[in-house]
């Protein structure tokens, strides 16, 4: 079996997550890392048994036995790289948000289709089994009309002042915070599994901390480190700790979701209730392995992930018997094998997973989201 050769950019939080999910693969190796300085990759690379790492990304886009790249940087350096990676013919997945601005996302789009190269966003909570499950039940019918869809996505990462990241700072993370961290994963995952786009946004941004303690030592992101009170200095805050945003649909249907990373308890948790005229379905990422099915004139259920009660099409995202869960590390296993089965495959289909597409979809969203809340009013999303 031809196996295929990645590099990956960045080890951070996210990094060591899409090495992990490429090696459970079995015909894909992960043979080479970049990080922002050679003694840093020599670090990562040795802790990740990684044989090959290089101080400079562009040194590992030269590297001729690399054919697919995951870039798992901060945000502001995802367009420059993404574009050197095509440049370089490279496949690329990158982490979201795609780029910091709709007009980088569009170039982006333009350049992978030009150079016909295949191109993934790692939207990989679409990749839990039961969010196919879900987007099935819809196409069915079995939801029959979708009149309304409300959610939420909460954290408590930032929840105290001293709590402090790369993605506070407009410069590295883009304007928007909040909604473009984990919101953007939210609207993706509705609008896949309901298949009907957002038209109109109206939004309300908070942020709470005007100011935070910026360390002036690394912590890296979810480490739980404290420092000592000499070791920060007080910055102020330009993005938002919060954002409650109305929805309009295709269809003519409503929505609300709210985004927090202030919520005392909520380590991560997306949810989402789906309201239709037949029944409505309701599901949370921190109990990942149940959905809630509503109904007016019957008992309602709890359907557990098990691939002898899902439909065929969920099926294929499920690797274990019911009672044997599968988890967050499971969705980037499942997000890279359908990208690397179109890679060593018939590329003439539509591809099954996101897409850059659906990168500049989720900034299209965002910056109306913005521009909403600055105007404190309805937006239309073009």
């Amino acid at each position: 079996m031809a196996r295929t050769k990645v590099g990956v950019i960045g080890t951070g939080f996210i990094g060591p997550a899409h090495v992990e999910a490429l090696r459970r693969l079995g015909n894909v190796d992960v043979a080479a890392l970049a990080e922002s300085s050679k003694e840093l990759a020599q670090s990562k690379a040795e802790a990740l048994g990684i044989e090959k790492y290089y101080g400079d990304y562009k040194q590992l886009l030269k590297d001729s036995d690399i054919t697919s790249v995951h870039i798992c940087s901060p945000n502001y350096l995802h367009y420059e790289m993404a574009r050197a990676a095509l440049e370089a013919g490279k496949h690329v997945v990158c982490e979201k948000p795609l780029a910091i601005s709709v007009a980088e996302a569009e170039e982006l789009v333009e350049l992978a289709d030009k150079k016909d190269l295949v191109n993934a966003v790692n939207f990989n909570i679409r990749y839990y089994p039961l969010m196919r499950q879900v987007r099935t039940m819809v196409q069915k019918g079995d939801l029959g009309q979708v009149f309304a869809v409300q959610g939420s996505y909460l954290q408590d990462w930032l929840f105290h002042p001293t709590d402090y990241n790369w993605r506070l700072e407009p410069e590295q993370s883009g304007q928007s915070r909040a909604i473009a961290d984990i919101g953007s994963h939210w609207m993706d995952l509705i609008e896949y599994v309901t298949g009907q786009q957002i038209r109109e946004v109206c939004a309300d941004f908070a942020t709470f901390f005007k100011t935070r303690e910026k360390p002036l030592k690394p912590i890296e992101t979810y480490a739980g480190k404290v420092l000592s009170p000499e070791d920060y200095k007080a910055v102020p805050i330009n993005t938002e700790d919060y954002a409650t945003v109305l929805l309009g649909f295709e269809n003519g249907g409503r929505g609300v979701v709210t985004v927090n990373q202030v919520a005392a308890g909520r380590k991560n948790r997306l949810y989402f209730e789906i309201d239709g005229s037949k029944q409505a379905v309701a599901w949370e990422s921190e109990t990942p392995n149940q959905i809630w099915i509503g109904k007016r004139d019957g008992n309602n259920e709890i359907m557990m992930r098990d691939p002898s009660l899902v439909y065929p099409e969920a099926m294929k995202l499920i690797d274990y018997p019911g009672g044997h869960n599968e988890g967050f590390p499971d969705t980037f296993k499942q997000l890279a094998r359908e990208v690397y089965a179109y890679i060593a495959g018939d590329r003439s289909a539509e591809p099954t997973f996101p897409t850059f597409k659906d990168g500049l979809r989720e900034m299209v969203l965002c910056e109306a989201i913005m521009d909403s809340s600055k105007k404190r009013a309805w937006v239309k999303v073009r």
